[in-house]
């Protein structure tokens, strides 16, 4: 068991308490694991907003610097999709409670 100096020592070391949550944030964070968090969160979000029938002609999903790109195996969806671009950002971000997606590209 560790020995403290003083009581100061004592009293600041259990005044940090702090939940595990937040404790994980602060790895997430600290490690900059946070974006691949985001990635799988997106995915799932993806096949929420999309439906299923859209989500099995999707190949892969990835978000760079605000650029969600989606990789269809459906020429002819993505080119439908297409039309609505600006409307699939939007309820994405709106499920995902934050403007993480500036642009959806569709290849």
């Amino acid at each position: 068991m560790k020995k403290y100096k003083s009581k100061d020592e004592f009293k600041k070391r259990f005044a940090e308490e702090q939940s595990i949550g937040d404790v994980l944030k602060k790895f997430k964070q600290m490690k900059k694991l946070s974006s691949g968090f985001e990635e799988i969160r997106l995915k799932e979000t993806w096949e929420a907003v999309m439906g299923p029938a859209i989500f099995q002609y999707t190949q892969s999903i990835q978000l760079r610097r605000g650029k969600l790109i989606v990789k269809l195996t459906s020429s002819t969806l993505r080119e439908e999709l297409s039309y609505g671009k600006s409307k699939i950002k939007n309820n994405l971000n709106e499920a995902l409670d934050q403007s993480l997606i500036k642009e959806v590209v569709l290849v």
